[in-house]
């Protein structure tokens, strides 16, 4: 049985999917882009400022489904250019604490709403 996990506290859905589905005590969130959830546009800045806003959207998704950044065991990183991954590492490893999750992480042609960066995450209870 899957469940939709849904919050207003992140940006909506842009398409036909749901923030999050959580099935089998495991939860597939949807790759999060840097939209600010009162305005619903891209946040101003480079890709530390967009990759801070993600990890804020994913937070609450993740708040809304009853878990945390600790329940975290894969993510996957989208960069419309892998000269901006350092930056975005830098923010990325700030985010979490203990243990870090499995990770893939690279370039892309381009991104929804020309973002410079997008990340999905597996999470477990």
């Amino acid at each position: 049985m899957k469940k939709v996990i849904s919050t207003n506290n992140a940006p909506a859905a842009i398409g036909p999917y749901n923030q999050a589905i959580e099935a089998n005590g495991m939860l597939f969130l949807s790759g999060m882009l840097p939209i600010d959830p009162s305005t619903g546009n891209i946040v101003s800045g480079g890709v530390k400022e967009q990759t801070s806003q993600i990890f804020n959207n994913i937070e609450a998704v993740l708040t809304a489904a009853g878990a945390t950044m600790d329940n975290i065991v894969k993510t996957t990183v989208f960069m419309d250019d892998m000269s901006l991954f350092t930056e975005m590492n830098e923010v990325y490893g700030s985010r979490f604490s203990g243990t870090f999750p499995a990770r893939s992480a690279f370039a892309v042609k381009a991104l929804p709403k020309n973002a410079l960066v997008e990340i999905e995450v597996i999470a477990v209870r």
